[in-house]
């Protein structure tokens, strides 16, 4: 994508007023780097390096810098939004980016390493309720782990939340500041929830987590599934199964630091492989997704990952991966009618790159991808569609909140 002149002076002042960014004709391939495991080959035709989609012509603004570790955001009905900040803090920011306030009452967070508070997101009967869930890095004995809460948002008055209940607590906790995962996303959102949610969470990184991503007695490595109130769904798939935590929904997954629902219902993820395999996945119940037996890419260390196995009988393929990786975090299926050529892709955050991912999908597949924003040179931590249709990205490194509109 071609930067323009205007577009890179404000990228550099970070933030003044808008700037349009504008390609051209389709490329071959949106990745041009050799793969750290060049001797690996995909499981089937598109599984990686998708043809590049045609350029889209969009504009960005950005609303609001200087936040500490951006990690999420999510809308409330009047356009208002909810960031939370890694430290431990949760804002009130206005529409427009300017005016900002601290919301009080959450429980203290581990904030070291890539811990932190992290996801927020709106019960789907928020309009009724007024809760919200929040998902964090706990402290407790033998290290941390990944706990959710929910709490009555109350705006009258200092903004603070009420009520405060942990619905979820990771087990074992491990001394590691590494891969808490930390995604929520709610089934039918729109429509006024199912009455569960999902939950993804990292396997902490060290071996000792590795290793348990594939077991199926702690929460390691897993996409978890609760009713609203943090207790378990009769219809989850591990109901009755003894030594078997009953939350889990899907195992042997590394970091999940995206998650979202389609609209046709259907969970997605996006998940950190290490150097090479980031995932694409539509988690099913019950289903093995691998980490660590098998995955594309290499250890840090340019080692094969274990015996080097891509492929195993009993366990799921990505839909898609990238080899080199992208660091991915966030992800949105686009709905909205700003911009009608986006109408059910799926954006995802760069981290690595510095660019947010618009992946075209058709029967379940991924067909093509664009890079949008490569020209701004931001860690892209989290992409929300907000209600004016447009796009919302969260700059791990700017701290900015940056809105992306038609051009």
């Amino acid at each position: 994508m071609r930067s323009l002149a205007l577009l890179a002076f404000c990228a550099a002042l970070a933030g003044c007023g808008d700037a349009r960014s504008q390609g051209g004709g389709e490329a071959r391939t949106v990745e041009s780097r050799p793969p750290n495991a060049s001797s690996q080959h995909p499981a089937f035709a598109g599984q990686t390096r998708a043809p590049g989609a045609a350029r889209s012509v969009y504009r960005t603004q950005t609303l609001a810098s200087g936040l500490d570790s951006p990690w999420s955001l999510a809308f409330l009905p009047d356009g208002r939004m909810l960031v939370t900040e890694r430290p431990g803090r949760l804002n009130l920011i206005s529409a427009d980016g300017k005016a900002r306030v601290q919301i009080a009452g959450l429980p203290a967070v581990e904030a070291r390493g890539q811990g932190g508070l992290l996801d927020v997101a709106l019960s789907p009967d928020f309009a009724a309720t007024g809760q919200i869930y929040w998902c964090y890095a706990e402290k407790g004995p033998g290290g941390s782990g990944t706990a959710a809460a929910r709490g009555r948002l109350v705006l009258d008055g200092p903004p603070r939340v009420e009520a405060v209940q942990v619905v979820f607590r990771q087990t074992p906790k491990l001394a590691s500041s590494l891969h808490y995962g930390c995604r929520f996303a709610f089934p039918k959102a729109r429509e006024g929830g199912d009455g569960t949610f999902f939950l993804t969470l990292g396997e902490r990184s060290i071996l000792e987590g590795r290793r348990q991503a594939q077991r199926l007695d702690g929460t390691l490595g897993k996409v978890v599934r609760l009713n609203l109130d943090g207790s378990i769904p009769r219809t989850n798939p591990f109901i009755g199964r003894e030594g078997v935590r009953p939350e889990i929904w899907s195992y042997g997954h590394r970091n999940l630091q995206s998650a979202a629902i389609d609209p046709s219902g259907r969970l997605w993820t996006v998940e950190h492989g290490a150097r090479g395999g980031d995932e694409l996945n539509r988690p099913e119940a019950g289903k093995d997704y691998g980490w660590p037996t098998i995955s594309y890419g290499t250890e840090y260390s340019g080692r094969p990952i274990g015996e080097g196995l891509t492929a195993k009988s009993g366990m799921e393929q990505p839909v898609y991966y990238w080899d080199p990786v992208i660091a991915p975090s966030g992800l949105a299926f686009y709905t909205g009618d700003l911009f009608a050529g986006w109408k059910g892709d799926a954006f995802v955050g760069s981290l690595g790159q510095t660019h947010l991912a618009r992946l075209v999908i058709k029967g379940g597949q991924v067909v093509a991808e664009e890079r949008l924003l490569s020209e701004l040179g931001r860690r892209i931590r989290d992409v929300r569609q907000g209600p004016d249709g447009a796009l919302y990205v969260l700059t791990d490194d700017g701290g900015e909140i940056i809105r992306i509109s038609p051009g």
